[in-house]
Protein backbone atom coordinates (compact mmCIF):
# COMPACT_ATOMS: atom_id res chain seq x y z
CA UNK A 1 0.00 0.00 0.00
CA UNK A 2 1.64 3.32 -1.10
CA UNK A 3 1.63 5.88 1.62
CA UNK A 4 -0.56 8.41 0.43
CA UNK A 5 -3.30 5.58 0.16
CA UNK A 6 -2.42 4.50 3.86
CA UNK A 7 -3.14 8.14 4.93
CA UNK A 8 -6.08 7.70 3.67
CA UNK A 9 -7.36 5.01 5.59
CA UNK A 10 -5.56 5.91 8.49
CA UNK A 11 -7.96 9.01 8.25
CA UNK A 12 -11.01 7.38 7.70
CA UNK A 13 -10.05 5.05 10.75
CA UNK A 14 -10.07 7.91 12.54
CA UNK A 15 -13.42 9.28 11.56
CA UNK A 16 -14.74 5.81 12.24
CA UNK A 17 -13.48 5.77 15.73
CA UNK A 18 -16.45 8.07 16.88
CA UNK A 19 -18.94 6.01 15.92
CA UNK A 20 -17.78 3.00 17.36
CA UNK A 21 -17.40 4.94 20.81
CA UNK A 22 -20.94 5.39 20.09
CA UNK A 23 -21.61 1.76 19.20
CA UNK A 24 -19.70 0.07 22.02
CA UNK A 25 -21.55 2.60 24.74
CA UNK A 26 -24.44 1.02 23.15
CA UNK A 27 -24.07 -2.71 23.21
CA UNK A 28 -22.63 -1.64 26.88
CA UNK A 29 -26.25 -0.44 27.63
CA UNK A 30 -28.04 -3.49 26.14
CA UNK A 31 -25.75 -5.69 28.14
CA UNK A 32 -25.87 -4.44 31.13
CA UNK A 33 -30.04 -5.13 30.96
CA UNK A 34 -28.68 -8.94 31.60
CA UNK A 35 -26.12 -7.91 34.15
CA UNK A 36 -27.66 -10.61 36.38
CA UNK A 37 -27.37 -13.14 33.59
CA UNK A 38 -24.49 -15.72 33.79
CA UNK A 39 -23.81 -14.88 30.13
CA UNK A 40 -23.26 -11.59 30.22
CA UNK A 41 -19.37 -11.80 31.36
CA UNK A 42 -19.27 -13.78 28.50
CA UNK A 43 -21.00 -11.53 25.93
CA UNK A 44 -18.65 -8.77 27.04
CA UNK A 45 -16.05 -11.00 26.04
CA UNK A 46 -17.67 -11.67 22.89
CA UNK A 47 -18.21 -7.96 21.84
CA UNK A 48 -15.29 -6.55 22.42
CA UNK A 49 -12.93 -4.92 19.69
CA UNK A 50 -14.11 -4.96 16.15
CA UNK A 51 -14.43 -2.42 13.38
CA UNK A 52 -17.96 -1.97 13.90
CA UNK A 53 -18.60 -1.10 9.92
CA UNK A 54 -22.24 -2.89 9.60
CA UNK A 55 -23.39 -0.97 12.45
CA UNK A 56 -21.45 2.71 11.20
CA UNK A 57 -22.81 1.58 7.51
CA UNK A 58 -26.47 1.48 9.15
CA UNK A 59 -25.82 4.91 11.31
CA UNK A 60 -24.13 6.45 8.37
CA UNK A 61 -27.13 5.50 6.08
CA UNK A 62 -29.77 6.77 8.23
CA UNK A 63 -27.90 10.65 8.80
CA UNK A 64 -27.48 11.00 4.82
CA UNK A 65 -31.14 11.20 5.17
CA UNK A 66 -31.20 13.59 8.20
CA UNK A 67 -32.36 11.23 10.48
CA UNK A 68 -29.81 10.87 14.13
CA UNK A 69 -32.19 10.26 17.18
CA UNK A 70 -30.70 7.62 19.26
CA UNK A 71 -33.52 5.67 18.70
CA UNK A 72 -31.38 4.55 15.57
CA UNK A 73 -28.69 3.12 17.76
CA UNK A 74 -30.87 0.16 19.13
CA UNK A 75 -30.98 -1.41 15.60
CA UNK A 76 -26.91 -0.71 15.00
CA UNK A 77 -26.13 -2.92 18.43
CA UNK A 78 -28.76 -5.30 16.75
CA UNK A 79 -26.78 -5.92 13.80
CA UNK A 80 -23.46 -5.92 15.89
CA UNK A 81 -24.61 -8.94 17.78
CA UNK A 82 -26.33 -10.57 14.73
CA UNK A 83 -22.33 -10.33 13.55
CA UNK A 84 -21.17 -11.40 16.98
CA UNK A 85 -23.07 -14.60 17.17
CA UNK A 86 -22.33 -15.19 13.28
CA UNK A 87 -18.43 -15.24 14.85
CA UNK A 88 -18.93 -17.34 17.53
CA UNK A 89 -20.59 -20.05 15.36
CA UNK A 90 -17.74 -19.37 12.53
CA UNK A 91 -15.01 -19.83 14.94
CA UNK A 92 -16.60 -23.18 15.96
CA UNK A 93 -17.26 -24.27 12.20
CA UNK A 94 -13.67 -22.97 11.16
CA UNK A 95 -11.58 -24.69 14.06
CA UNK A 96 -10.50 -20.80 14.70
CA UNK A 97 -8.08 -20.75 17.81
CA UNK A 98 -8.00 -16.57 17.81
CA UNK A 99 -10.10 -13.90 16.62
CA UNK A 100 -9.44 -10.30 17.23
CA UNK A 101 -5.87 -11.05 18.46
CA UNK A 102 -7.34 -13.11 21.34
CA UNK A 103 -8.53 -16.89 22.28
CA UNK A 104 -11.85 -17.40 20.39
CA UNK A 105 -15.32 -18.06 22.27
CA UNK A 106 -15.72 -21.55 22.17
CA UNK A 107 -11.72 -22.06 23.50
CA UNK A 108 -12.55 -19.96 26.30
CA UNK A 109 -15.92 -20.59 26.99
CA UNK A 110 -15.98 -24.20 25.35
CA UNK A 111 -18.31 -25.15 22.66
CA UNK A 112 -21.79 -26.42 24.72
CA UNK A 113 -21.64 -22.83 26.37
CA UNK A 114 -20.78 -21.15 22.73
CA UNK A 115 -23.87 -22.66 21.51
CA UNK A 116 -25.84 -21.39 24.43
CA UNK A 117 -24.52 -18.29 24.44
CA UNK A 118 -25.08 -17.88 20.64
CA UNK A 119 -29.03 -19.04 21.21
CA UNK A 120 -28.99 -16.28 23.37
CA UNK A 121 -27.68 -13.39 21.68
CA UNK A 122 -30.40 -14.58 18.97
CA UNK A 123 -33.12 -13.80 21.98
CA UNK A 124 -31.48 -10.38 22.63
CA UNK A 125 -31.52 -9.65 18.70
CA UNK A 126 -35.26 -10.39 18.90
CA UNK A 127 -36.10 -8.26 22.17
CA UNK A 128 -34.41 -5.27 20.08
CA UNK A 129 -36.14 -5.53 17.04
CA UNK A 130 -39.53 -5.85 18.71
CA UNK A 131 -38.94 -2.38 20.23
CA UNK A 132 -39.67 -1.08 16.46
CA UNK A 133 -42.87 -0.69 15.52
CA UNK A 134 -42.08 -0.90 12.07
CA UNK A 135 -42.02 -4.72 11.23
CA UNK A 136 -40.01 -4.33 8.40
CA UNK A 137 -37.09 -4.17 11.16
CA UNK A 138 -37.42 -7.48 12.21
CA UNK A 139 -38.29 -8.70 8.53
CA UNK A 140 -34.73 -7.25 7.58
CA UNK A 141 -32.65 -8.63 10.78
CA UNK A 142 -34.28 -11.94 10.22
CA UNK A 143 -34.24 -12.14 6.46
CA UNK A 144 -30.39 -11.40 7.02
CA UNK A 145 -29.68 -14.18 9.12
CA UNK A 146 -31.61 -16.93 7.05
CA UNK A 147 -28.88 -15.91 4.31
CA UNK A 148 -25.97 -15.91 6.38
CA UNK A 149 -26.96 -19.18 7.35
CA UNK A 150 -27.28 -20.53 3.80
CA UNK A 151 -23.90 -18.88 3.02
CA UNK A 152 -22.35 -20.89 5.79
CA UNK A 153 -24.15 -24.26 5.20
CA UNK A 154 -22.46 -23.98 1.24
CA UNK A 155 -19.32 -23.08 2.68
CA UNK A 156 -19.76 -26.10 5.29
CA UNK A 157 -20.35 -28.67 1.81
CA UNK A 158 -17.39 -27.44 -0.42
CA UNK A 159 -14.66 -29.54 -0.12
CA UNK A 160 -11.65 -27.79 -1.89
CA UNK A 161 -9.76 -31.24 -1.72
CA UNK A 162 -11.83 -32.30 -4.90
CA UNK A 163 -14.52 -29.22 -5.34
CA UNK A 164 -12.99 -26.25 -8.03
CA UNK A 165 -15.55 -23.52 -7.00
CA UNK A 166 -16.53 -21.03 -9.36
CA UNK A 167 -16.16 -17.51 -9.28
CA UNK A 168 -20.47 -17.41 -9.20
CA UNK A 169 -20.66 -19.93 -6.94
CA UNK A 170 -18.03 -17.88 -4.69
CA UNK A 171 -19.53 -14.59 -4.74
CA UNK A 172 -22.83 -16.36 -4.16
CA UNK A 173 -21.49 -18.01 -0.99
CA UNK A 174 -19.70 -14.13 0.27
CA UNK A 175 -23.12 -12.55 -0.89
CA UNK A 176 -24.92 -14.36 1.83
CA UNK A 177 -22.56 -15.33 4.58
CA UNK A 178 -20.99 -11.73 4.46
CA UNK A 179 -22.63 -9.10 2.34
CA UNK A 180 -26.16 -9.92 3.24
CA UNK A 181 -25.62 -8.20 7.06
CA UNK A 182 -23.84 -5.19 5.56
CA UNK A 183 -27.05 -5.36 2.99
CA UNK A 184 -29.37 -5.06 6.02
CA UNK A 185 -27.44 -2.63 8.00
CA UNK A 186 -27.54 0.00 5.36
CA UNK A 187 -31.17 -1.01 4.25
CA UNK A 188 -32.48 -0.72 8.17
CA UNK A 189 -30.68 2.60 8.33
CA UNK A 190 -32.92 3.82 5.47
CA UNK A 191 -35.89 2.24 6.75
CA UNK A 192 -35.79 3.64 9.99
CA UNK A 193 -35.11 6.83 8.30
CA UNK A 194 -38.12 7.16 6.57
CA UNK A 195 -36.17 6.98 3.26
CA UNK A 196 -38.24 6.48 -0.02
CA UNK A 197 -37.95 2.90 -2.08
CA UNK A 198 -35.62 4.05 -4.53
CA UNK A 199 -33.32 4.87 -1.43
CA UNK A 200 -33.91 2.36 0.67
CA UNK A 201 -33.32 0.40 -2.48
CA UNK A 202 -29.92 1.73 -2.92
CA UNK A 203 -28.49 1.64 0.36
CA UNK A 204 -29.31 -2.17 0.00
CA UNK A 205 -27.53 -2.54 -2.96
CA UNK A 206 -24.80 -0.44 -1.87
CA UNK A 207 -24.91 -2.45 1.55
CA UNK A 208 -24.32 -5.82 -0.17
CA UNK A 209 -21.64 -4.20 -3.30
CA UNK A 210 -19.60 -3.03 0.51
CA UNK A 211 -20.08 -6.41 1.70
CA UNK A 212 -18.87 -8.26 -1.40
CA UNK A 213 -15.83 -5.83 -1.63
CA UNK A 214 -15.09 -6.24 1.60
CA UNK A 215 -14.84 -10.41 2.04
CA UNK A 216 -12.62 -10.11 -1.26
CA UNK A 217 -10.33 -7.94 0.18
CA UNK A 218 -11.08 -10.26 3.65
CA UNK A 219 -9.86 -13.42 0.92
CA UNK A 220 -6.70 -11.31 0.23
CA UNK A 221 -5.44 -10.55 3.48
CA UNK A 222 -5.91 -13.96 4.37
CA UNK A 223 -4.15 -15.47 1.20
CA UNK A 224 -2.13 -19.00 1.93
CA UNK A 225 -4.42 -19.80 5.21
CA UNK A 226 -6.54 -22.72 5.59
CA UNK A 227 -9.43 -20.99 4.35
CA UNK A 228 -11.43 -23.81 2.79
CA UNK A 229 -13.31 -20.98 0.07
CA UNK A 230 -10.28 -19.93 -1.49
CA UNK A 231 -8.39 -22.89 -1.58
CA UNK A 232 -11.59 -24.69 -3.59
CA UNK A 233 -11.52 -20.60 -5.90
CA UNK A 234 -7.51 -22.15 -6.39
CA UNK A 235 -8.25 -25.50 -6.77
CA UNK A 236 -6.25 -25.80 -9.89
CA UNK A 237 -5.32 -22.12 -10.50
CA UNK A 238 -2.18 -20.16 -10.28
CA UNK A 239 -1.94 -18.56 -6.88
CA UNK A 240 -1.18 -14.75 -8.45
CA UNK A 241 -4.14 -15.24 -11.12
CA UNK A 242 -6.56 -15.80 -8.22
CA UNK A 243 -5.35 -12.84 -6.40
CA UNK A 244 -5.33 -10.55 -9.37
CA UNK A 245 -8.85 -11.31 -9.72
CA UNK A 246 -9.44 -10.84 -6.07
CA UNK A 247 -8.17 -7.42 -6.29
CA UNK A 248 -9.96 -6.66 -9.66
CA UNK A 249 -13.41 -8.07 -8.47
CA UNK A 250 -13.30 -5.78 -5.28
CA UNK A 251 -12.60 -2.35 -6.89
CA UNK A 252 -15.66 -3.61 -9.32
CA UNK A 253 -17.90 -4.08 -6.59
CA UNK A 254 -16.71 -1.18 -4.30
CA UNK A 255 -17.28 0.82 -7.94
CA UNK A 256 -21.13 -0.69 -8.13
CA UNK A 257 -21.47 0.39 -4.45
CA UNK A 258 -20.41 4.18 -5.23
CA UNK A 259 -22.73 4.34 -8.15
CA UNK A 260 -25.79 3.48 -5.77
CA UNK A 261 -25.16 6.77 -3.73
CA UNK A 262 -26.07 8.56 -6.47
CA UNK A 263 -29.94 9.03 -5.53
CA UNK A 264 -28.66 10.32 -1.67
CA UNK A 265 -28.44 14.01 -0.77
CA UNK A 266 -24.74 15.03 -0.98
CA UNK A 267 -23.77 15.60 2.66
CA UNK A 268 -21.10 14.48 5.50
CA UNK A 269 -22.72 11.03 5.89
CA UNK A 270 -22.97 10.38 1.93
CA UNK A 271 -19.44 11.68 1.64
CA UNK A 272 -18.53 8.96 4.55
CA UNK A 273 -20.26 6.12 2.57
CA UNK A 274 -18.29 6.64 -0.14
CA UNK A 275 -15.27 6.43 1.92
CA UNK A 276 -16.10 3.46 3.69
CA UNK A 277 -16.28 2.22 -0.05
CA UNK A 278 -12.42 2.61 0.21
CA UNK A 279 -11.77 1.24 3.21
CA UNK A 280 -13.18 -1.75 2.65
CA UNK A 281 -11.07 -2.40 -0.66
CA UNK A 282 -7.92 -1.25 0.94
CA UNK A 283 -7.75 -1.56 4.92
CA UNK A 284 -4.90 -3.05 6.47
CA UNK A 285 -6.91 -5.37 8.31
Amino acid sequence: MSEGRATVINQIELKMKHYVDKIDRGLARELEMYSGSRFHDPLVYATEGGKRIRPIILMMAAETLGYTDDHLLDAAVAVELLHTESMIHDDIIDEEASRRGKMTFHLRYGYSSSLLTADFVFAMILAIAARYKDKRVADEISSAALQMAEGEYSELTVDPKTYKLSWDEYVKIISEKTAALFQAAAKLGGLIAGASTNRVDALANYGKFVGIAYQLRDDLLDWGSEDKITRALLNGSNDADVISKLKRYSEIYAEKARKELAVLPENDASAFLLELTDFAVHRKR
